[in-house]
């Protein structure tokens, strides 16, 4: 079977083929189809089912293409999984608006439509809590919207937190002041501020009050007036963790939660505050649930075969005990 599809400009072409042709390669070898491009039309050739959904891939891609969207691996492979799952009309929905700009000049922008809705729950919500695996950005969009809600005046203080689950037993080991010892659970949260801002200017701001970076004990018995708060890592809280942070907001603030219920290192008798407050939370006006999947991982396409490897692993592990019992 064979599938055509026109182009209108020569630069769409160039933008879906990829500089060394390496998009299409990509949609060939996941579809097993060939793609050829000949006076003006791209055609598809291959099984009926896969020259198909081959065709839906590409339309999405030019779809964005048009739009001024940069189309590389990443976007292949993701618009890829949504012509499988039959979502390649949502396509439309990856152009988003740009969030900030780092301090080398590159835009943050949401690249998943899971993304794009957590950062309209951001923008719309006083509180959103975002669940998810590694890689799905939960952490990184939240610091650029804090910095662009910085820059643009409508807080004066970005505070990140996130608890310190070893801090019974191994911290005390560490050598140093208390904030060396907590600095290294810290880490990913002052990567995503270098990211935004530059070494300099973080620096700067974190002398004179506007940055804080803190372990989520030190939020105890405070009041936090306009203020963009992350919590991150929220999966490690207990539920008095969780009651008392979310406790701590002050007028003009705006609460972003990220976590990942899948990787908790709480012990096995506590309840993850992250979960309780999904449970609780749900139907709490401006308050804003949203649930990022292995789809939305932006990292390594590796990262995500290995997030889909654990819970094909897991789920099958469960229904197996589910049906001998």
């Amino acid at each position: 079977m064979e599938q055509r599809i026109e182009i209108e400009r020569l630069e769409e072409a160039a933008s879906i083929f990829g500089s060394f042709d390496e998009n299409i390669r990509l949609i060939e070898a996941e579809f097993h189809v060939v793609v050829t491009n000949r006076e003006g039309e791209l055609r598809i050739a291959g099984e009926p089912e896969d020259t198909m959904l081959a065709s839906k891939a590409i339309g999405a891609l030019l779809t964005l293409s048009s739009k001024g969207e940069a189309i590389g691996e990443q976007t292949v492979r993701y618009v890829i999984g949504l012509a499988r799952s039959g979502q390649a009309d949502k396509a439309a929905e990856l152009t988003a608006d740009v969030i900030c700009i780092t301090s080398k000049g590159r835009p943050v922008k949401a690249k998943t439509i899971g993304q794009k809705r957590y950062m309209e729950s951001v923008m719309k919500n006083t509180v959103t809590i975002g669940v998810g695996p590694a890689g799905t950005g939960k952490t990184y969009l939240a610091v650029a919207a804090a910095v662009a809600a910085f820059r643009d005046k409508q807080v004066n203080r970005i505070i990140l937190t996130r608890p310190a689950v070893e801090a019974g037993e191994r911290l005390g080991f560490l050598p140093g002041d208390l904030q060396s010892k907590v600095d290294p659970y810290l880490r990913p949260l002052y990567d995503a501020l270098f990211d935004m801002l530059g070494a300099e200017t973080y620096q700067k701001y974190l002398e004179r009050g506007n940055i804080e970076v803190a372990p989520l004990a030190y939020m105890r018995g405070r009041t936090l007036d306009d203020s963009f708060i992350i919590l991150d890592e929220a999966q490690n809280t207990s539920r008095e963790q969780m009651k008392m942070f979310l406790t701590r907001m002050g007028f003009g603030s705006k609460v972003v939660i990220t976590g990942d219920v899948t990787q908790i290192d709480l012990p096995a008798d506590k309840t993850s505050g992250l979960k309780e407050a999904v449970r609780v939370l749900k139907n709490v006006e401006g308050i804003g649930i949203c649930e990022l999947t292995d789809q939305d991982v932006v990292r390594h396409v590796m990262v995500q075969r290995i997030i889909k490897a654990y819970d094909d692993y897991y789920n099958y592990n469960n229904n197996t005990k589910g049906k001998k019992r």
